[in-house]
C-alpha cells in the first residue's frame, strides 16, 4: 500500500514538474507579431530582405520613367513583357518579388502596361490559351468566344539579374554586397533604352550568413 501511494505521490510530482516546465517555456517564447513595414527599426540581416526588395524596385523605376525611355510621343502606353531575371545570389529567392513591384509601379504610372500573353518562359497566364481552345466549341456561345487577332505584341522587354558578392573585410566583419540590374530592350530593334544597377551593401560579423 505504501508502495502505491509513494508511486502515485512520485508520479503527481512529474506531472508538476512538466505542467511548470511548460509554463516557462511558453512565457520564454518569442511573441509573434505584424510588422508595421512604415515603423520598422529592426536590424537588418546580411540576407536579402523586403526592404531589399523595394528599394531596389523603386530606384529601378524611379531610374526609368526619369529617363524618358518609356514616354509614348502620343501619350499612349507602351506594351511591356517581362523577361527572365537571373538569380545569381547564393540564396533561394524568387526575383518576381522585384519584377512584380516594378510592374506595379510602372502601371500606376500610367506609361507602361505588361502584358501576360508572353515571356520568356512562354505564355505567362495559361488561361489565354486555354480560352483560345475553345473556339468552336458547341458548348460555349459564339459571340463570347475570343476573336483571332487579339492579343497586342509587347514594345519592350524587361530582363535582369541579381547577383551577390561576398568579401572579407578582416577577421571579425564580412562584406556582401548585392546587384540589382535591369535592362529595357525595344522588341522592334533590339537596342537597350534603358539599363539600371542598384547596389546594396552590408557590413556583419563574419559569424553570420547570407543565405
Amino acid at each position: 500500500m505504501t508502495f502505491q501511494i509513494n508511486a502515485i505521490s512520485m508520479k503527481t510530482r512529474a506531472l508538476g514538474l512538466l505542467m511548470l516546465l511548460t509554463l516557462v517555456l511558453a512565457g520564454c517564447a518569442q511573441r509573434t507579431v505584424i510588422v508595421d513595414r512604415e515603423a520598422d527599426d529592426a536590424d537588418p540581416t546580411l540576407a536579402l530582405e523586403y526592404r531589399d526588395f523595394e528599394f531596389a524596385a523603386m530606384d529601378a523605376v524611379n531610374s526609368l520613367l526619369s529617363s524618358g525611355a518609356v514616354d509614348h510621343p502620343e501619350n499612349k502606353r507602351y506594351v511591356m513583357a517581362v523577361s527572365r531575371v537571373t538569380n545569381d545570389t547564393m540564396q533561394r529567392i524568387d526575383t518576381d518579388q522585384l519584377i512584380r513591384q516594378v510592374r506595379i509601379a510602372l502601371l500606376q504610372s500610367g506609361k507602361v502596361i505588361t502584358t501576360s500573353a508572353i515571356s520568356a518562359d512562354g505564355v505567362q497566364d495559361e488561361l489565354l490559351d486555354e480560352v483560345r481552345r475553345l473556339r468552336g466549341s458547341e458548348e460555349f456561345r459564339a459571340d463570347t468566344q475570343v476573336e483571332t487577332g487579339t492579343l497586342i505584341s509587347p514594345d519592350f522587354g524587361l530582363t535582369g539579374k541579381i547577383m551577390q558578392r561576398n568579401i572579407d573585410r578582416d577577421r571579425r566583419t564580412q562584406q556582401v554586397e548585392y546587384y540589382f540590374q535591369l535592362v529595357l530592350t525595344d522588341l522592334r530593334n533590339g537596342l537597350a533604352v534603358w539599363e539600371n544597377e542598384t547596389p546594396i551593401i552590408k557590413r556583419g560579423s563574419n559569424r553570420s550568413v547570407a543565405w
